[in-house]
């Protein structure tokens, strides 16, 4: 027998044989893996395109801007501030620093708000957007949520084939503008290089091939969360103007440190007539999602169209996710994604029923308007009129003074960053449903794909709304109540002595 078989059986006896000690064994349940669904590419582009128009990116954009002109008189040697003037309509003098806040507002989205559908070839376009989402996105965290490891240009290359599939005559779109398409095929689409009279009528290519992710819901929970209040209130008292009947909780505040604002805010409220008023937001509310506010600037809403069954629905399908969560989170259970996947089709018939609204001017001024708040609430001369507690860790600065009006007015005494958490996570979510065509979907994976890859924003949701209204959407019970009421009430209970 050869030496070498002999040693293996000594060392075969020596360990105990058979009936030896093995070596331990790891025995672990895992979840079973879900291949790719094709839609994932759109909530890859959707996290892209809202990432580029946040505030992380809006601030330092602006700053770089206005810093250099409030410092500086160069912007008067490139430019006339009467052109300025006559192209934005405010006949106003000393307003040129509010002119370019606002020109500037407007440049930043129409730069950044939506993404490229057409690809001509992998060439400079494709290098492109896969550069602007290397920037806004985490590829680990975007890996994570797809479940598969991919490197950016795949991620583009899933995009550029996701358009493809929908290509109406030549022209790359969503899926989703596709089946539009083909129910206005009869009507052409108006390019730049056809003639004008030819362009007379018909769908704007540029609305296919770029389509802009802007959401209303954005809007709805910033003003709820009293950002425009509070900007509205600083305008009042800078006009030397009482706010009510009763005494004005801002007149023991100077305005001195306002007092290099004095262009911004003058041109912002000379221009008041040019801005949105209350009531067309709440009616706009009401026609995308059935929701109102309650103030004393709000009147009676009496609406032609509502989606008043939106939130209910909405809230189901929040509900059905976090089951959905808690199966995925049982390894021994498969989530079933098809009363997930009904309850996405609900949703999204609803929205997309008001969605002709969504084309319009108003998502886009709102959203312009109340980033340029924004702004102006963050200057740290706003902090030194409105003084906030330095220590608490707003992830955006303009959330202080906001909060520091509230406590003085004596609003609502939840803090604005959970209105902005639930603004900045339901436009992603509502981005995600509207522009899918979930409709002609029958697969259950598709769903469930969509719930693991949203689940951050979702529970993110789930969580800033309890906060500010009190309801648990986890529970069986859905509440279909409009959160304006509950908030409402919270702050009549607020204000109830004890």
């Amino acid at each position: 027998m050869p030496q070498n078989v002999m040693n293996a059986k000594a060392r075969f006896r020596k360990k105990g044989g058979a009936g030896g000690p093995q070596p331990p064994q790891t025995v672990q349940l895992a979840r079973t893996k879900v291949g790719p669904t094709p839609h994932q590419a759109l909530w890859s582009a959707i996290r892209c395109s809202t990432e580029a128009i946040s505030w992380k990116n809006y601030q330092p954009f602006i700053d770089d801007i206005m810093c250099r002109h409030l410092s500086t008189t160069s912007l008067t040697q490139r430019e006339d501030p009467k052109d300025l003037r006559s192209r934005r309509g405010l006949p106003f003098p000393g307003v040129d620093s509010y002119l370019l806040l606002k020109v500037a507002t407007e440049i930043f989205l129409m730069t950044r708000c939506g993404i490229l559908t057409t690809f001509h070839e992998m060439n400079r376009e494709e290098r492109a957007l896969y550069n602007e989402c290397r920037q806004q996105i985490e590829l680990s965290e975007e890996a994570e949520r797809l479940g598969t490891r991919y490197h950016w240009i795949q991620l583009v290359r899933r995009w550029r084939e996701y358009t493809r599939s929908a290509s109406v005559n030549g022209v790359e779109t969503l899926p989703y503008y596709a089946l539009i398409r083909l129910k206005l095929k009869d009507i052409p689409i108006k390019t730049q290089d056809r003639d004008a009279a030819a362009n007379c009528f018909g769908l704007l290519q540029e609305k296919l091939t770029h389509p802009c992710f802007l959401e209303l819901i954005w809007s709805y929970w910033h003003e709820e969360g009293m950002l425009v209040q509070s900007s509205n209130a600083i305008s009042m008292r800078f006009q030397n103007r009482r706010s009510g009947t009763g005494r004005d909780p801002l007149s023991e505040l100077e305005t001195d440190p306002l007092r290099p604002l004095n262009s911004l805010l003058w041109g912002y409220i000379q221009d008041e007539q040019h801005r949105l008023t209350v009531p067309r937001r709440v009616y706009e509310y009401d026609h995308h999602y059935g929701l109102t506010l309650h103030g004393k600037a709000v009147p009676s809403v009496q609406s032609a169209d509502s989606r008043s069954k939106f939130l209910e629905a909405y809230h189901r399908l929040l509900n059905l996710c976090s089951t959905v969560f808690s199966q995925d989170d049982d390894t021994t259970v498969i989530a079933d994604g098809f009363p997930l996947l009904n309850g996405l089709k609900e949703v999204h018939l609803l929205l997309t029923q008001g969605q002709h609204n969504q084309y319009g001017d108003l998502p886009w001024n709102a959203r312009l308007e109340m980033l340029m708040q924004e702004w102006l609430l963050a200057r740290p001369e706003m902090r030194e009129f409105l003084p906030g507690r330095i220590m608490v860790a707003y992830p955006e600065p303009w959330m202080d003074r906001v909060d520091s009006m509230k406590k003085l007015q004596g609003w609502t005494d939840t803090s604005a960053l959970h209105f902005r958490d639930l603004g900045i996570y339901g436009e992603q979510i509502l981005l995600s449903i509207r522009f899918a065509p979930w409709n002609d979907v029958n697969d259950r994976n598709e769903a469930a794909n969509w719930a693991r890859y949203w689940r951050a924003e979702i529970q993110g949701y789930i969580h800033g709304y309890r906060a500010v209204t009190g309801v648990d959407l986890t529970l069986d019970r859905v509440d279909a109540t409009p959160p304006s009421t509950h908030l409402r009430n919270r702050l009549a209970a607020q204000l109830r002595p004890a």
